[in-house]
């Protein structure tokens, strides 16, 4: 029996469902009105209420013992909320014609994790980043902390924007502050597509990177080579696996997470696949890259008749996989801040290193130009530079 957690009134209403699992499940109930019908037995007229249910793909945790359960539990409950709002805004407009003026009474904040909620694309976990990183500026800047829980569309301004710019710049290294900043502008240009938003608050604001020089730490090759050696118990193979293959690849982690055995030629031993980032909207989206025996041991051979539908690797969330790729980093006592990017930073410089025409890096990387692989030959005159250092002697 599912349990009612919100009034009656409320048109969806919020739901749980305890699963088997032990899991509370989220999920909004409609009420789509009466149907009438003719009771087979007697013929009179009756009528019955048609009900439709929509999963939220949100859970509490059923006993929670902690207080970062507890807290946890409450800030689903909230996001919940804000959702079924949402949704009721909708299915008013949907089925009366009828919602409330947004331009009056939205938080661009709930707006914003509406939007999250409802955004499907490879992007989402940058998009959970610019609203965070949002919040923050918010609670951070003294005169803008009056909205850290309530802000208007239309108290988004060029000042408040060129100031978020500046908060971004000084968190960030690298291209962050500019990713971050172009997801923002997603939610604001889909704000202006709603009538939420008249004027633009971003136009005319630029968030700059030097997009010229690799600022990511990269891995030696005697480093990939400390870092194989490295096995704990507990390690989850499938992690480790692939990412010891986008050291020999350079695939990006969206890439390798998606990857089927139908990708792979073994008797050509070649692999070829479709990059996310660029699929739709670049010519070179279409990446064939040889695969060297490393690389065809890690893969391995599917153990079903639908290579087409079977992952070469089973991995878990990105965050799991970027928690477990820290803990063997620091097992490996590399004292060097690697995320899972920068096993393709680190197969470019390698490559590059060992004597790689740079055509041919870009065209293993996916590059649509030289614009973008030009920023590892610094990154190699920095290693070369490194190594001769070492070469000094007392004369």
């Amino acid at each position: 029996m599912a349990k009612k957690v919100s009034a009656v009134k409320e048109n969806p209403r919020l739901e749980q469902r305890k699963s088997k699992q032990g899991i509370i499940r989220l999920s909004l109930r409609y009420n789509l009105g009466t149907q009438a019908y003719t009771d087979d037995n007697t013929g009179e007229t009756k009528y019955k209420t048609i009900h439709k249910r929509e999963s939220l793909d949100l859970s509490l945790i059923a006993s929670p013992r902690t207080p970062a359960d507890r807290a946890l539990n409450k800030e689903t409950l909230e996001l919940a909320q804000k959702i079924r709002f949402e949704k009721e805004q909708q299915f008013k407009e949907q089925k009366d014609g009828y919602r409330l003026e947004r331009n009056k009474d939205i938080n661009f904040l709930d707006f914003f994790e509406s939007y999250i909620y409802n955004y499907n694309k490879k992007d989402k976990r940058n998009l959970k980043v610019a609203y965070n990183r949002f919040k923050d500026f918010l609670q951070d800047e003294p005169q803008y902390n009056i909205y850290k829980d309530y802000i208007k569309p239309q108290q988004l301004t060029k000042d408040m924007m060129r100031l978020f710019v500046e908060y971004l710049q000084s968190r960030s290294i690298g291209e962050g502050a500019k990713t971050i900043y172009q997801r923002f502008k997603k939610v604001i240009n889909y704000a202006i597509e709603q009538d939420l938003i008249l004027k633009n608050p971003c136009i005319g604001v630029v968030c700059k990177a030097d997009d010229s020089t690799l600022r990511k730490d990269i891995l030696s090759m005697e480093e990939i080579k400390q870092l194989i050696q490295t096995e704990y118990k507990d390690q989850n193979p499938q992690v480790r696996d692939a990412f010891i293959f986008c050291l020999c690849t350079g695939l990006r982690f969206c890439d390798v997470d998606a990857l089927t055995y139908s990708s792979v030629d073994y008797s050509n031993k070649t692999l070829t696949f479709e990059q996310h980032k660029t699929r739709g909207h670049s010519a070179n989206s279409g990446v064939v890259v040889p695969l060297s025996n490393t690389a065809l041991t890690l893969i391995g051979k599917p153990s079903t008749n639908t290579p087409s539908k079977e992952l070469i690797f089973e991995l878990p969330s990105y965050t799991a996989c970027s928690k477990a790729l820290k803990r063997w980093i620091k097992r490996a006592k590399i004292d060097k801040h690697i995320t899972w990017h920068c096993a393709r930073h680190s197969f470019a410089t390698n490559s590059l290193m060992m004597g790689a025409n740079i055509a041919v890096v870009g065209s293993l990387l996916g590059h649509s130009g030289l614009r973008h692989t030009m920023r590892y030959l610094k990154a190699v005159d920095a290693q070369k530079r490194e190594a001769t250092n070492r070469m000094n002697f007392n004369i």
